[in-house]
């Protein structure tokens, strides 16, 4: 069977964790920002792990299982 391609978009955006769990960022966080609360602006500034029902998914483009 050939090898799985790593989608190259999701490779810039994901990555996988020391559990192998799906970690990447979160939307709206890179523009309007005058329309945000500083408060809506902190919560986007970290990553976050990919909810379990999103993971088999991005596990997939990311050529992982």
């Amino acid at each position: 069977m050939p090898k799985v391609k790593t989608h190259s978009g999701a490779k810039k955006r994901m990555k996988l964790t020391g559990k192998n769990k799906v970690k990447s960022f979160q939307a709206n966080s890179s523009h309007l920002f005058r329309n945000k609360s500083k408060k809506a602006k902190g919560r986007h500034d970290a990553s976050v792990v990919v909810d379990p029902t999103e993971e088999k998914r991005m596990k997939r483009l990311l050529g992982v299982g």
